[in-house]
């Protein structure tokens, strides 16, 4: 059963979870709580049968289980160095990852245009982030359509070699990437993005209880980090 959220919900949770992550955990109880906060945008990631979820459920999990079990900053040799520098960058930036992956996947760009404009954010900022929400899953999609391009062709890899590579695959996603830019652009534009007229939207947003909960869960959850960690 999916649990159909507000926009305004969900970017409030990317704030929480972003000033989380910009401060270190340095007891069981803080580890907790950002743990906890790290699973509820992959439960809700699976509950919208977005099962990819269950990678970054297994990298996490991994990364925890290697940094608090088997590595420690003594470790010694290049091999357990490598790995204390990866599941350090992996534990402190993936709660923040997975819930701007969520909010990516399971929100609409007139969704969440109209709820930059309920919370009165400039149009300046909403147009740059909304243009970058639909980049990113479009040059997924034009690389992954120009890697089928190639293995019909019998293009392998670039043929072996790195030069083919950067020849066959990158530079196509390259001039894509600009047509890509100027579209999303111009259709920014066409619906009235940065028009001096106050825009209207279709969407009808509407704050439900488990909007308020979330908000609330969260809300706690900053409240209990900064205090445990800043006044205690």
């Amino acid at each position: 059963m999916s649990l159909k959220l507000d926009p305004r919900t969900k970017l409030y949770m990317i704030f929480v979870v972003s000033a989380v992550v910009m401060m270190s955990a340095t007891t069981p109880f803080l580890w907790t709580v950002r743990i906890i906060m790290t699973m509820i945008p992959i439960l809700l990631l699976i509950t919208e049968k977005h099962f990819a979820a269950f990678r970054f459920l297994i990298l996490y999990g991994a990364a925890l289980l290697l940094t608090f079990r088997y590595l420690s900053e003594n470790s010694k040799g290049f091999l357990s160095a490598f790995l204390v520098g990866y599941c350090s960058i992996i534990v402190q930036f993936m709660p923040a990852m997975i819930t701007a992956w969520y909010v990516i996947k399971t929100t609409k760009i007139g969704e969440f245009v109209c709820a930059m404009q309920k919370i009165h954010i400039p149009d300046g900022i909403t147009i740059s982030l909304a243009v970058v929400m639909r980049f990113f899953p479009t040059i997924k999609e034009e690389y992954t359509a120009i890697r089928d391009a190639m293995k019909m062709r019998g293009i392998m890899l670039g043929g072996g070699n790195a030069t083919g590579m950067i020849e066959y695959r990158l530079i196509p996603l390259l001039f894509s990437c600009v047509n890509i830019g100027d579209e999303l652009s111009a259709a920014a534009v066409t619906r009235g993005l940065g028009g001096k007229v106050k825009r209207t939207s279709v969407q009808v947003l509407k704050m439900r209880a488990a909007d308020y909960m979330l908000m609330l869960l969260f809300s706690a959850a900053l409240a209990f980090f900064l205090v445990s960690k800043y006044f205690r």
